[in-house]
């Protein structure tokens, strides 16, 4: 989803590089897995058990979804009781977190102004001096 959307946005990934993290679970060291990442240019966060390159910052995220979606009810209207519930409130909280947070090491900016930004500073023509 994140690399149409990029796509769509006229941001395409350039291959190799993306990082894609998962932990060490046996689905996400699955050969399937891996060739599934190699085919999109995705480069692995981890090549064997116990070397998880960016860890700390993935287990910071996970902490930030369980305190911000899954123990309150921001994200949800009380507690859940289907897999759904999960799903939606999880998908709330992901795209608030990819485009709406404010966040203090961006001045305060949405991460997607901080894009565009980024992206239109790029983009600028060259004035004659």
């Amino acid at each position: 989803m994140a690399l149409w959307q990029r796509g769509r946005e006229g941001h395409p990934v350039v291959r190799g590089e993306l990082i894609g993290h998962a932990d060490a679970g046996s689905q996400y060291t699955s050969i399937t897995f891996t060739e599934h990442l190699a085919d999109e240019g995705i480069r692995p966060s981890i090549g064997s058990v116990a070397d998880a390159y960016d860890n700390a910052l993935m287990e910071c995220l996970i902490g930030l979804y369980k305190t911000e979606c899954v123990r309150t009810t921001i994200f949800h209207a009380g507690p859940y009781r289907t897999i759904g519930d999960v799903e939606y409130a999880t998908a709330g909280w992901v795209d608030w977190y990819n485009n709406r947070r404010l966040h203090s090491t961006l001045g305060m900016m949405t991460p997607v102004e901080f894009e565009q930004a980024h992206y239109a500073t790029l983009n600028r023509e060259p004035h004659p001096v």
